[in-house]
């Protein structure tokens, strides 16, 4: 109707052209305020409607940059825009926009001019108090938030200079205006055990704290299986079901169990039925939905689901009797899985087992812990037959197996890093690795089959352009990948077999893992490129993420003979592919402080590293005896100018010649420990700092 009337119009010239009642107007208006969000509609200075692609805007999310200026993401997938440190004195990061292109920067970039705001992010920010000048402050711990928030005398309770605090935004910033908040939590001293981990629950919007409709409903389910549960479900109580998880693990989510079968393997893998209990609609299920995902911090898990389900109702703990949902699969001499089925059941766990003992027990028959499994030895070679027999499948099928470190923070009894070591993933977690693998891809088959609408684990091949990059590098190497513009998995496995024992091995895998793009939940049956299967899901983790639990539900559907209906599984994807890069960042915003607390001591001494990441202000170094990693700026390389190419991965001195590449060896020294910024800063160990 706006379109066909060629002019804004006002919402009660609307309301009488759709013959709007009196009990639709809040309704209808509401639309039109999401329609506002959406960036569809915009309000003009007069109060009338305009079609937002009329008035050649644009719409987007804000991304802020610690030194002032920041981007728009548009939503239209065209490149991203400049926004001037002026332009972002109107907004914070985050926040959804109305924009104009205003022509180009001087480095050729399109700016991007902010004419509205269309939705805040944030009304919560998190940061350190301090008072300059009699005027109190607060310091976002944010740093993409470049504002500093105004404190008023009385919003400022209890907080003191120097604490961390918990704000809420009453007034949002403007050009001439900074934002103003009020203190409504005092978290303590920046250096409190564990603060690092509360800011972060904050900075990244992580909740962490279950309402008191999700506490009722859990208060309500039994502590126990009951008879009444076991209704339409297969008893396998005596069969001796074993989980195999870390020393750490408290949730466990799946158990294995595999014999012989003539030339081939009757494997069992029966996860938590957590959607026993989590039923669609309730409040455990907002919550869990909303989440996504589990994350875990060292030395704390902020679970998706409450202690009592994920520890307790739900987790498949040792000598209990525990609802689960059974992938039974016949897995062939080759590798092949022939036949599954899926099924509700009943179990009892015989052992909580660790990746450590059963790997000991496996690798030396005659030691300790191989006759204290003694009961259970025979089983476990069946897991590792099946194992081998799915790993040599896997390879076959030519999937991708990038060599990646692990570590582990070790810490002392006042929650600090005591020190970083590296952990080897023994073939026991392989096993278990392929076991779930197997479980997975039966799963995605067995829905598609059924026609039955369900959420898969989406990884997409390289796209034109960082294939395009990818075959530029390797030509300098004297290297081809196979697989012209469509290359496979097995073209990248080629490859990577190719060149493991070359020097410069490191390199040219971090290159071929970064030309790949980020995996995804989404309802397409796309595939999995870098497991090289066809379909794929994610079957085995429902007490920790809530792709899981509607794959269960999707099973049981199929079961029962009916459509999976009340779930929008698109929205359900771009949620839980939020949540788990939501995770991921603050996971790695706690590890990056700790670490710098732990280094914070040996300011001065010496390390060798290796080149992380390349980037236009300097390379990043992860060390190698304590793997942490810092910049060394460019401005600390030398007497040069230094040029970066991003399809190089590398650093040019225009004078000397001298590079710095992604994978080189480098010897540093640090320099500065900014705990504030959770930053490390290096300067390389050869030359003093750059004067």
């Amino acid at each position: 109707m706006l379109d066909d009337s060629g002019r804004p119009l006002f919402p009660d010239e609307l309301e009488k052209m759709l013959a709007i009642g009196d009990a639709e107007t809040e309704p209808f208006e509401r639309r039109l305020q999401a329609m506002a969000r959406d960036a569809q509609l915009m309000v003009n200075r007069k109060g009338a409607l305009c079609i937002a692609d009329k008035l050649d805007l644009v719409a987007g999310r804000i991304q802020g940059h610690p030194d002032g200026f920041g981007f728009l993401i548009r939503d239209d997938g065209a490149p991203d825009a400049f926004v001037t440190a002026a332009e972002m004195s109107k907004v914070m990061h985050g926040d959804r926009v109305m924009a104009r292109e205003a022509g180009l920067d001087r480095r050729g970039r399109v700016e991007a001019q902010i004419v509205e705001v269309v939705e805040r992010a944030r009304t919560r920010v998190v940061g350190r108090f301090t008072i300059e000048h009699g005027i109190a402050l607060v310091q976002p711990s944010d740093r993409r938030i470049a504002h500093d928030i105004l404190v008023p005398a009385d919003a400022r309770g209890d907080a003191q200079p120097g604490q961390i605090v918990d704000i809420e935004i009453v007034q949002q910033p403007a050009r001439h205006a900074p934002p103003i908040g009020r203190v409504v939590e005092v978290l303590g001293e920046a250096g409190d055990p564990g603060m690092e981990i509360e800011i972060a629950l904050r900075k990244h919007d992580l909740p962490h704290v279950f309402d008191a409709a999700v506490e009722a409903e859990t208060a309500k389910l039994p502590k126990s299986v009951r008879k009444l549960d076991l209704k339409g479900r297969v008893d396998l109580r005596a069969l001796p079901l074993v989980t195999i998880d870390g020393e750490t693990a408290r949730d466990f989510d799946d158990a294995v169990h595999c014999v012989p079968q003539g030339k081939g393997f009757k494997l069992y893998v029966a996860i938590a039925d957590v959607s026993h209990y989590v039923r669609p609609g309730s409040a455990l299920d907002r919550s869990a939905a909303e989440r996504g995902n589990s994350v875990y911090f060292p030395r704390r898990v902020i679970p998706m689901l409450p202690e009592a389900l994920s520890n307790g109702l739900c987790s498949l703990n040792p000598h209990v009797d525990r609802l689960c949902m059974v992938c039974e699969m016949d897995i062939g001499a080759r590798g092949a899985i022939e036949r599954h089925r899926f099924y509700p059941a009943v179990m009892h766990s015989q052992a909580r087992l660790t990746y450590t003992e059963v790997w000991d027990a496996l690798s030396q028959p005659d030691s300790d812990t191989a006759r204290r499994l003694a009961p259970l030895l025979p089983h476990l070679q069946a897991l590792e037959r099946v194992f081998r027999t799915l790993l040599a499948a896997r390879e076959r099928r030519g999937a991708i197996d990038f060599e990646s470190v692990e570590t582990r923070m070790l810490f002392d009894e006042h929650s600090k890093i005591e020190a970083i070591v590296r952990v080897g993933r023994n073939d026991a977690h392989r096993l278990i690795e392929e076991c779930m693998l197997a479980a997975n891809v039966c799963t995605a088959q067995f829905l598609s089959q059924a026609r039955q609408p369900a959420l898969y684990r989406v990884h997409e091949g390289p796209t034109p352009e960082r294939l395009e990059r990818l075959h530029a590098f390797l030509a300098e190497f004297g290297l081809g990948l196979t697989g012209g513009d469509k290359p496979e998995a097995r073209d990248y496995a080629k490859l990577l077999a190719r060149v493991k024992n070359r020097p410069d091995a490191d390199l040219l895998q971090t290159v071929m893992l970064r030309s790949m793009q980020q995996a995804r939940y989404a309802p397409e049956e796309t595939g999995h490129f870098g497991l090289a299967y066809d379909l794929y899901t994610h079957f085995t983790s429902p007490i920790r993420r809530y792709p899981d639990l509607v794959i269960h539900r999707a099973i049981k559907a199929v079961l029962a003979g009916r459509t999976l209906d009340g779930h929008d599984l698109a929205a359900i994807g771009t949620q839980a592919s939020m949540t788990e890069r939501r995770a991921d960042e603050a996971t790695r915003d706690v590890e990056a402080w700790l670490k710098c607390w732990y280094m914070r001591e040996r300011v001065g001494e010496s390390f060798d590293g290796t080149i992380s990441g390349v980037t236009g202000f300097g390379v990043f170094v992860t060390l190698d005896t304590v793997f942490v990693e810092g910049l060394v700026h460019i401005s600390e390389l030398g007497g040069d100018y230094f040029h970066f190419d991003a399809a190089r991965h590398h650093l040019l001195g225009e004078r000397t010649g001298r590079r710095y590449r992604l994978a080189d060896r480098l010897r540093v020294t640090l320099s500065r420990v900014d705990l504030d910024n959770a930053r490390l800063e290096f300067v390389p160990a050869d030359r003093p700092a750059a004067r």
